[in-house]
């Protein structure tokens, strides 16, 4: 007996003596990963294959817009800004979706979304690396905002309301270098057409002739290493999935509209699916020294509309297919 209750209290003590157990809280990670097929991205391309994260509503901020998201850039890890605009009469149906690329290095404009959600779209809108309410540094439309791009239309498939059967990429001015980058570098994105307003096909054409520009910090005309990631001629010719040019006769940037003809040809030649400038027959060339007549300056005041109409035109050529 005497042995049994030494025992009892050696154990007693040395569990008096023992360090107490401590719970550690973990974070809850800020995007899940949702399975997608093995991507191919262009076999050029040193860029890993992204993700496809789920966006995760941020936490409240006073001033905020409702239906707003991050969703990390894989490469530069940054949280970008992301905010979706549904129909004032949506009853959760599922409906066509826009993502809307920005031109210049301008950061989201849901104004101009507003434009396109009063037509019958559900309109995405964000912030690239650097810019607006999102996280990370400038990357003049790169490779790193292209991976950025890439990773919001892929969780535009976890968003209420999108129909992912009828996703489409719309860019503004110098926003088809990021558009045509992410969709040639990752084929396998759920995009089912890029449409380009009066985009620049090249460096002559982003710089407006190589000039120096106090807002925007252009790599010199000179370094090829810098312009191989930001140059839509190049991208253009190998995106698969149609393209569709629009093109007032009066550039908003250019002397001319020769950028509009370098880019349509660029995709008929790389053999693009189907390419079409404004309202003429699909799949043609045009000479550059003798371009077709473009939008009337009159119709581009209606230019919403006009892109709502190509929208659902090419909307329904992906659903015949």
């Amino acid at each position: 007996m005497f042995r049994r209750l030494f025992f009892l209290s050696v154990i007693l003590s040395l569990a008096a003596c023992a360090p107490a157990r401590q719970t550690v809280s973990l974070p809850e990670p800020t995007s899940a990963p949702i399975s997608q097929p093995t991507l191919q991205p262009d076999p050029t391309s040193t860029i890993a294959s992204l993700p496809a994260p789920k966006p995760t509503k941020p936490a409240p901020e006073t001033g905020e817009p409702s239906n707003t998201y991050w969703v990390t850039n894989p490469t530069s890890q940054a949280q970008l800004f992301v905010q979706v605009q549904y129909p004032d009469n949506w009853n959760g149906q599922a409906l066509p979706t826009l993502v809307l690329v920005p031109g210049g290095t301008a950061a989201g404009d849901p104004q101009k979304a507003r434009q396109l959600v009063d037509l019958g779209f559900i309109v995405i809108v964000f912030d690239a690396d650097g810019r607006g309410h999102s996280q990370g540094v400038e990357d003049m439309n790169g490779y790193v905002h292209q991976d950025g791009l890439a990773a919001i239309i892929r969780s535009t498939l976890t968003i209420p309301g999108v129909d992912i059967q009828q996703i489409g990429l719309l860019s503004y001015s110098y926003g088809i270098t990021m558009a045509s980058g992410a969709l040639a570098r990752y084929p396998d994105l759920p995009v089912k057409f890029l449409i380009d307003w009066e985009g620049p096909a090249n460096r002559f054409d982003t710089t407006v002739g190589c000039k120096p520009n106090p807002r925007n910090q252009w790599p010199d005309c000179a370094d090829e290493a810098a312009w191989a990631q930001r140059e839509a001629e190049t991208f253009i010719s190998q995106i698969r999935v149609p393209y569709q040019r629009v093109q007032s006769e009066i550039d908003h940037v250019q002397p001319d509209v020769s950028n509009a003809i370098d880019m349509i040809n660029a995709a008929v030649q790389g053999g693009v699916p189907w390419v079409r400038l404004n309202d003429y027959p699909a799949n043609q060339t045009y000479d550059i020294n003798n371009p077709p007549a473009m939008i009337p300056e009159a119709q581009a005041k209606r230019m919403d509309a006009k892109i709502a109409q190509y929208a659902q035109e090419l909307f329904a050529l992906s659903i015949s297919k």
